[in-house]
């Protein structure tokens, strides 16, 4: 990882946009793994790639977000400017607009089910956009949108370290996770957004009002997009807004795939008790239950 500071990121404003230097730049509270983000004034926001094997999403960004923008109905990042590696900073990085909203949670989120509709509706459109020339799943954006058996073996190896430890069923997890691997996407590569996360996503009011971060953006197999039906959903709202994604049994299954390996890595590649492994095992708790009410 690289180490970011406000002090790195005033240089790179002022060496390479001087007329933004009177502008104030501030840490986001909620600045993300991929990406440190930082606000520039009242109107822009500053996103840096924390590591090498994030920088390609910056180019991705600036050329494929002008495009879905006249499409969607909600706010998502319009690129301002592209910064440029240097010395200090080895990276390529973005400047964007700011969008208004706060990072959605349940306390947020007074009415799960119409939240539920909202981003149903977002994810349609993007699916929608006509994604001939899109950027095929793969390393550039950790598989999502490709093949899920590519974390096979990491998978299998949490749940034996898991069940080992008496924690959970060995037999039903990886029946779950096999049920996942056991269809492959045959349609029409669709777009997809690649991390549909609480992080991502922004509320005001109670709604759904921007998404921001496609930098795992691609084309493919859109299930790994709905693995909020696990993440932040309760049975009801799970239901509307899988029902609204008019997806089958073979896509959920595979849904149900991305969100328990990315639970299960979680839980088991973090410190006990962290505020990550809690998520984590809340999520695997939530996955088996709904697997054995089917």
């Amino acid at each position: 990882m690289i180490h970011i500071t406000p002090e790195l990121v005033r240089q790179l404003i002022d060496s390479q946009f001087p007329k933004w230097k009177d502008l104030a730049i501030t840490p986001v509270e909620k600045s993300g793994h991929d990406n440190r983000t930082y606000r520039l004034g009242r109107e822009m926001t500053i996103r840096l790639p924390s590591h090498e094997r994030y920088a390609s999403a910056v180019e991705k960004e600036l050329t494929w977000l002008p495009v879905f923008r006249p499409l969607l109905s909600l706010p998502i990042p319009a690129p301002v400017a592209q910064g440029e590696p240097t010395a200090e900073y080895p990276l390529p990085w973005s400047v964007n607009r700011w969008i208004e909203g706060e990072t959605v949670t349940h306390a947020n989120v007074p009415d799960l089910n119409t939240f539920a509709e909202d981003l149903a509706s977002f994810l349609k459109e993007l699916e929608a956009i006509d994604a001939t020339h899109g950027i095929p799943a793969g390393i550039q954006n950790f598989h999502r949108g490709g093949n899920l058996a590519v974390y096979d073996q990491d998978t299998r190896s949490v749940i034996e370290s898991l069940s080992g430890q008496g924690q959970y069923d060995q037999k039903l997890i990886t029946e779950i996770w096999e049920t996942a691997l056991a269809t492959r996407y045959q349609s029409t590569p669709l777009w997809l957004h690649g991390d549909v996360a609480v992080g991502n996503l922004l509320v005001q009011n109670g709604r759904l009002s921007g998404v921001i971060d496609f930098g795992t953006m691609g084309v493919g197999d859109p299930s790994s997009d709905l693995v909020m039906a696990w993440n932040f959903f309760d049975d009801a709202s799970r239901k509307i807004f899988l029902n609204c994604m008019n997806v089958d049994q073979d896509t959920v299954n595979r849904a149900r795939g991305w969100a328990l390996w990315k639970a299960l890595i979680t839980y088991a590649w973090n410190e006990p008790s962290s505020e990550a492994s809690t998520w984590g095992k809340h999520v695997i708790d939530v996955i088996i239950e709904e697997y054995k009410s089917l």
